[in-house]
């Protein structure tokens, strides 16, 4: 939630005076040193990765509106007549661009909107994206070409903000840096909260308060009003990280709570290939009902717009033709349908994706900005500049903490050998299970406690070993 803590130490004679309560030399009392620590040390190593990735996912909400703005020619046509089979407008589409095979087809879902023919294997386009030919479905012409990424259907100006905030543009290695940022941001903002009720600093205004006082009292304002929604972005984002995403995968196999899997192989027989999103051509070998007819099969299954179809890629698979409506309610309906037969071969309800699967879709499409549309966009900006607003002021107090001159010195070293053995063992088990399940929090933690303690140390020997006040 911050980069410093949200209440007073050394430096601060008023907050000093104040006895506390009867009682107070509990748990919490021991844990509060430990917990302040914690919170500033990690708010201040950690804030240079937030702030990075808090800017770049104020960027990532607002490209959805600036892509409508600036992909407008592409996107949008007058409201004609009536549409164009679907299968002409592909042809229109591969009149214009013969190069790659066609891998998906996205109708028009809506008046005034082209349709997306989708190619993959384009040269000079990444293996990980297609090449989007938008036609007008009134008329046929080809309104103009652009590559795309993901199943939202990012065009450049997003997918190259998208990969700002997810790798910084630097592959896989880059994105350590999102993963990281993501796995302690929820223990700087638990931290912080923690922190604030237990000087329950909901009581104080902010009005009247000046220098370190006022920005401590809008810090922790800012933070207790933006922490569920840090909490939920770090657990969204963990959701499909590296490391941490995988240990989410795992779980979720364990206990059975897996995202289905729609068999898109064919009646005929053959090894049965899952197409959800593979490349392929339209028409495989064989007799072809064609996109046409894919199409009004699934319209028959009940799948309204907007949906992909995906040709088969062999003469051992078939159609999938699925919903792709990311925002609420959502539609994920899926089907498969055998391309000489015409007939349906398997179902996927969204309805009956197990809970798990749900909530993850969910926590992911909220996480992007799109389960909400325009609303959730709104917040997510609004989540991102208070975490930066956070951010600022944290480090502000930490250079009023130096009397305005230069930033403050670190809170000493000790806190955690005033906690009592009954909670202090606990408490590292619970620690070192969460940092095996999160590894970007668990291996910073012990490298920052070395080093710690290797300073500790070389203090002592030096006589120069000191303990915080606040123990």
């Amino acid at each position: 939630m911050s980069v410093e803590p949200a209440v007073r130490t050394s430096g601060d004679p008023e907050e000093a005076r104040k006895p506390d309560p009867p009682g107070a030399r509990s748990a919490w009392a021991s844990l509060r040193p430990l917990v302040l620590r914690l919170h500033f040390y990690a708010g201040v190593l950690i804030a240079p990765f937030l702030l990075v990735a808090a800017t770049t996912g104020l960027l990532y909400a607002a490209s959805y509106q600036a892509e409508r703005i600036v992909y407008a020619d592409e996107l949008r046509v007058p409201v004609g007549g009536s549409e164009l089979p679907v299968s002409r407008q592909v042809a229109a589409a591969r009149e214009a661009h013969p190069e790659g095979e066609v891998g998906a087809v996205r109708p028009s879902p809506e008046d005034g909107a082209t349709t997306r023919v989708l190619l993959s294997g384009v040269p000079g386009v990444n293996a990980d994206h297609t090449l989007a030919v938008f036609v007008n479905p009134y008329t046929g012409e080809v309104t103009g070409a652009l590559e795309q990424y993901g199943s939202t259907g990012a065009l450049p100006l997003r997918t190259w903000i998208d990969e700002l905030h997810r790798d910084l543009h630097l592959g896989q290695p880059g994105r350590l840096y999102s993963e990281l940022a993501a796995s302690w941001l929820w223990v700087i903002a638990a931290g912080g909260l923690v922190l604030w009720f237990g000087r329950r600093r909901a009581r104080r205004r902010i009005r009247g308060a000046t220098g370190r006082r006022r920005t401590l009292s809008l810090h922790g304002t800012v933070g207790v009003w933006a922490a569920v929604g840090l909490f939920f972005v770090s657990a969204t984002g963990l959701t499909w990280s590296t490391y941490a995403g995988q240990s989410v995968t795992d779980l979720r196999e364990a206990v059975g709570q897996t995202t289905p899997v729609l068999d898109a192989g064919a009646s005929s027989g053959g090894e049965h290939a899952e197409h959800m999103g593979a490349g392929g051509s339209a028409g495989a070998q064989g007799e072809d009902i064609g996109l046409d007819a894919a199409l009004s099969t699934a319209r028959a299954e009940h799948l309204s717009n907007p949906v992909e179809i995906v040709p088969p890629a062999d003469a051992s698979s078939g159609y999938v033709v699925r919903q792709i409506q990311r925002s609420w309610p959502e539609k994920q309906d899926a089907v498969a349908i055998d391309p000489a037969t015409g007939e349906v071969t398997d179902v996927v309800r969204f309805a009956d994706y197990p809970v798990l699967a749900k909530l993850s879709r969910w926590g992911i499409d909220a996480h992007t900005g799109v389960l909400f549309g325009a609303v959730n966009q709104l917040v997510l900006i609004a989540l991102c500049s208070g975490l930066i607003l956070l951010i600022v002021l944290g480090y502000r107090m930490w250079w009023q903490r130096g009397r305005g001159s230069a930033f403050g010195r670190p809170l000493p070293r000790g806190a955690w050998q005033k906690v009592p053995p009954h909670v202090l063992v606990p408490l590292m088990a619970a620690v070192a299970a969460l940092g095996y399940f999160v590894p970007l929090l668990g291996i910073p933690l012990v490298a920052f406690l070395a080093l710690d303690i290797a300073l500790g140390e070389y203090a002592y020997r030096r006589g120069r070993r000191t303990y915080s006040a606040a123990d």
